[in-house]
């Protein structure tokens, strides 16, 4: 299901923007002229048997060690782009939207995230964005927050 559609029928406000294509999160930001922080990165992993979308702010990085210690589990690695794309078919590969619930995916959320009254995202593609309410993410995605990211300085 297209994240816009859901978004649709869930009632909520939201905006699609167009924008250059852009292949990180961190391009996306600066097409869209939003700071990082507001722009959601899902990053899938493997913990254990079960895969995890776990979301943080465009300028950071999953702490692996400190994400296993809190979820109480011997493995966390990164999922590879072939098990991602065998997931997320609806999407361009590296633009998949952070709602983990649409393709049964539990959802964690860097606590990062948390206090920000709005978030942006890849709308399933390179070239669109989805702006909403935090608030409305958080209701329609469910998330876990945890305290697993860090930011990355260049």
């Amino acid at each position: 299901m297209r994240v816009t559609d859901f978004l649709d029928k869930s009632g909520v406000e939201y905006e699609v923007t167009e924008h250059v294509p852009a292949f990180t999160a961190q391009q996306m930001a600066s097409a869209e002229h939003e700071p990082g922080r507001y722009v959601a990165k899902p990053v899938i992993v493997r913990a254990g048997d079960e895969y995890l979308m776990c979301v943080l702010p465009a300028p950071c990085k999953i702490d692996l060690r400190k994400l296993k210690e809190q979820l109480g589990t011997d493995s966390v690695e990164l999922a590879d782009e072939s098990e991602i794309g065998k997931v997320f078919e609806d999407c361009e590969l590296g633009a998949e939207p952070p709602f983990g619930n649409l393709y049964d995916l539990p959802t964690i959320i860097d606590k990062a995230l948390e206090g920000d009254d709005h978030i942006t995202f890849q709308a399933g593609t390179h070239k669109q964005a989805v702006h909403m309410s935090m608030a409305d993410y958080r209701r329609l995605a469910k998330p876990k927050v945890l305290d697993f990211g860090y930011h990355v300085t260049s």
